[in-house]
């Protein structure tokens, strides 16, 4: 399962947009944005509205959500 998501991801850039995050959770804008702004998945702002996404911060958000069963 681990290798599907790595294999999966390696057609996203190292920085992800959250379209790119919804698509890869498979879950909506208001989803992706309450776990960006919860610190969930780390992210950073460009600007005021623009969010971007280390690849690596969504493979340790599915890490831990995989222990944690709370994704």
């Amino acid at each position: 399962e681990e290798g599907d998501v790595l294999f999966m991801l390696e057609q996203y850039d190292d920085v992800l947009t959250v379209a790119d995050l919804q698509e890869i959770l498979g879950i909506g804008r208001n989803m992706a944005y309450s776990l960006l702004q919860s610190g969930a998945i780390a992210g950073f702002r460009i600007g005021q509205k623009k969010w971007r996404i280390p690849k690596t911060a969504v493979l340790d958000f599915l890490k831990n959500a995989r222990f944690s069963k709370t994704f």
